[in-house]
């Protein structure tokens, strides 16, 4: 399993803990690569376009509160970018949705919850019931309206 991550500046410290803690997957780190202030849009096309070109499995992304980089991953094609502030919604990201990113929040909670939601995202298969399969179908179709 291969999983690229980035960040900005605001979640530059969470990004850091991850890398050192994620455990059985090859990393790809996409940067920042301090604390200094960047634009978190450039982060999310270097994750988003990873997966696009299939040198990533699943994607990690992670800004102050998460919201700024799942909006902008979710403007490529094929990404399915979801904010994760729990458990429950790891996994169900992954097995209802087939989401492909998790998105998360430096200052939204403990670091030590942060990584169980990816470990929990990245271990979740999707299901492939079938209303869950003609939901993110239904998506894909909105994509190739565009």
């Amino acid at each position: 399993m291969k999983i690229a991550i980035a960040s900005d500046h605001g979640g530059f410290n969470l990004k850091e803990y991850l890398i050192k803690n994620i455990k059985d997957a090859e990393i790809i780190d996409e940067g920042c690569f301090s604390l200094e202030s960047v634009d978190y849009p450039f982060y999310a096309k270097l994750v988003a376009n990873d997966l696009q070109e299939g040198k990533a499995n699943l994607g990690v992304l992670i800004c102050t509160n998460g919201i700024g980089m799942s909006i902008a991953a979710n403007k490529f094609k094929g990404i399915r970018a979801a904010l994760v502030f729990n458990i429950s919604m790891a996994e169900h990201a992954r097995s209802h949705n087939n989401a492909n990113i998790i998105c998360l929040g430096n200052d939204n909670v403990p670091f030590e919850d942060s990584l169980n939601f990816v470990e929990k995202f990245i271990t979740t298969p999707f299901s492939y019931i079938e209303r869950h399969q003609r939901r993110v179908d239904e998506i894909i179709k909105f994509e190739e309206e565009q």
